[in-house]
């Protein structure tokens, strides 16, 4: 079972779930704007910041998590993969 008691100190806590994962028919100016106001006025001085962003690498969410998009956390997974490759072959 996973340990969900990081969300309780999370600055985006009881905020509307929209506001990190957008919304259909989203333009990218839009989707772009929304994306860099969440990071900045949430995540930025989140508590639970690097939970966050641990829980949603592992479980491939959508939306900003940890001060990621989408598109920063899919460049994360494969920095990871490659470090751990690298341990592994050392």
């Amino acid at each position: 079972m996973r340990d969900w008691s990081w969300t309780k100190n999370a600055a985006c806590s009881g905020q509307d779930v929209r506001l990190f994962v957008g919304h259909d028919g989203e333009r990218s100016v839009e989707k772009s704007y929304r994306e860099q106001l969440v990071k900045s006025e949430f995540c930025a001085r989140c508590p639970a910041r690097d939970d966050c962003l641990d829980y949603a690498i592992s479980a491939g969410e959508h939306g900003v998590w940890g001060g990621m998009t989408d598109e920063e956390r899919a460049k994360e997974r494969r920095r990871q993969r490659r470090s751990a490759r690298a341990r592994a072959a050392a």
